[in-house]
């Protein structure tokens, strides 16, 4: 017989947490005769989230990364209850959070979507605070009765399995902000009622608890907020964001409450976001952009140029403080096992200065690595690479790197790169770009604070991975010249296989902005990919700026 209910725990990384959750939840979960899912959403997942669920009385389920709501679709998937309650792994519940959430459902049949009550608790050192502002962790308090509300928060709620079979899954590309509120805006969603009894604490431990660590998840939770306004069409005027950035400061000062910091935080993050170059922001020059451009052109300069090469030397040396470059050549020294890799370059002799540079970097790694190039003549770039890939065939290899002719590898290069694309499974990948790089898609630019980004595609250049899995796939490339719109193509590819693209942060490289399509015109180039993705499985260019999880660890 199918549970009544069913709880579904996404996790990544976070064993305290996830063993203060279930030893609060385990025994009324047991009472009312309830399945626990633990969904592991790492990369790798581990042998100790496993036994830790199973000591609880939990399934253990693993997602591989793809994100928060990817994690809760598994979840849905993976369980029978009529009810799906999703709780965040940081959460203590209080006693009889289950049964207010059940027989909230039993009591109005007619609603679908439960929004339990959440309250924040900080253990340890936190900040400071004037009790005006709002807590720097998700919440959702409105008194002892319950009531409709507009929300529910995915750190406490409860949805009915029928409303997913009218409404579909959540939208696995979403992450940051807005992941449950996108499907509780569909059409057909209903009304959420709050349910006082069905309360949690949404805690913060330890180091988590400090302000440092409370106001930079609060900057990329206002970064990602913005996002999701901008995809809705709801997004507030830089002027406004700064207004509210204005206000949040003055309480601070007003109030003398350091609490507030986080607020500042968030704000600030969302005007950060408000900068981000997209395809309105930057029209073409001729009108309408093909649907598989970034709309961008990359460049940089002026004082933003100099302003983008000093938060570059500021980050590179904060990252030698830190110890974080220290720790990841450590990690890199010992894996993966060192691996074979074919490296091509089609190469111009005005460039001669940075391929040597490029040969020496490769020539550094512990992995063997084969570096094959060809001046790049009166063909294309993959009318180049298809005849090195025929003269020196990636069968055999581990890995297949394509390096273009004007780009700055970073020391130590590949041991760091092929550590953390192993590390975090990808199949096609490609380095950061630096803040002062030349990068037509936002997305590739480097997240401060991120390791690695899984993404919804990598570029056709500077620099492109692709793991051995993806040969027999990719290989030749298709009869192009210049090749644009074929990175849409891959990431079509990747989605159908189940392959994960990323980016590589803590390995940033220099574009050089050497001119695209110089042996032809840019409009022969458009033209050329508009025709090759006719009647092929491609993404658009808003699908390719999504960021679908974030690492800040390894």
């Amino acid at each position: 017989m199918d549970a009544p209910a069913s709880v579904v725990i996404p996790t990544r990384d976070r064993l305290p947490y996830l063993d203060v959750a279930l030893g609060s939840l385990r025994s009324e979960a047991e009472r009312l005769g309830v399945e626990v899912l633990v969904v592991d959403d790492d990369a790798a997942p581990s042998a100790e989230a496993r036994a830790l669920a199973e000591r609880h009385g939990a399934r253990y389920v693993v997602n591989e990364g793809r994100g928060l709501n990817a994690a809760r679709n598994t979840g849905l998937a993976g369980s029978s209850g009529a009810l799906v309650v999703f709780l965040d792994d940081d959460v203590r519940v209080r006693d009889g959070w289950l049964a207010a959430l059940l027989r909230a459902a039993a009591e109005h049949p007619q609603t679908d979507v439960f929004a339990g009550r959440i309250t924040a608790s900080f253990e340890g050192p936190a900040p400071h605070s004037c009790g005006r502002e709002q807590p720097p962790v998700t919440a959702l308090d409105q008194g002892e009765h319950d009531a409709p509300t507009r929300f529910a928060w995915g750190a406490n709620m409860a949805i009915r399995r029928s409303a997913f079979a009218r409404l579909g899954a959540f939208d696995a590309t979403l992450g940051g902000a807005g992941d449950e509120q996108e499907w509780q805006e569909r059409d057909g969603a209903g009304t959420v009622l709050y349910v006082a009894g069905a309360h949690v604490e949404h805690r913060r431990a330890g180091a988590d608890a400090r302000l440092r660590a409370l106001s930079r998840a609060a900057y990329a939770r206002g970064r990602a907020a913005r996002r999701f306004d901008t995809r809705r069409g709801r997004v507030p005027s830089r002027l406004d964001e700064l207004a509210t950035l204005a206000g949040c400061s003055g309480h601070v000062l007003r109030r003398r409450c350091p609490a507030g910091l986080a607020m500042v935080a968030h704000s600030a993050g969302r005007l950060r976001e408000s900068f981000a170059p997209t395809t309105q922001d930057q029209p073409s020059q001729t009108g309408a952009e093909p649907s598989f451009l970034s709309g961008s052109s990359g460049t940089v300069g002026g004082l933003d140029g100099v302003r983008r090469r000093a938060v570059d030397e500021l980050t590179a040396a904060g990252e030698v403080l830190s110890a974080r470059t220290l720790r990841l050549d450590r990690a890199a020294r010992h894996a993966p096992p060192r691996r074979r890799v074919l490296a091509l370059s089609v190469q111009r002799p005005e460039r001669a200065r940075l391929t040597q540079a490029i040969a020496a970097e490769l020539a550094r790694t512990r992995h063997e690595v084969e570096l094959h190039t060809t001046a790049a003549g009166g063909a294309g770039k993959f009318e180049n690479l298809n005849r090195l890939l025929a003269e020196h065939p990636a069968q055999g290899h581990d890995w297949l790197l394509v390096i273009d002719d004007d780009v700055e590898l970073p020391r130590g290069f590949l041991d760091r790169f092929l550590f953390l694309c192993e590390r975090f499974s990808l199949t096609l990948a490609q380095p950061a770009h630096r803040l002062h790089s030349h990068a037509a898609w936002e997305v590739t630019r480097r997240h401060p604070g991120s390791v690695v980004r899984e993404t919804s595609f990598v570029e056709i250049g500077p620099v492109t991975a692709f793991a051995a899995r993806s040969f027999e796939v990719l290989l030749p490339f298709p009869d192009l010249r210049m090749g644009w719109g074929l990175d849409m193509h891959w990431a079509a590819l990747a989605r159908e296989h189940g392959w994960r693209c990323g980016v590589v942060d803590a390995v940033a490289v220099r574009h050089r902005q050497a001119a695209a399509a110089t042996a032809y015109p840019r409009d022969e180039a458009i033209a050329e990919g508009a025709s090759f993705l006719q009647g092929r499985p491609h993404i658009t260019a808003a699908e390719a700026q999504r960021t679908l999880a974030t690492h800040t660890r390894w």
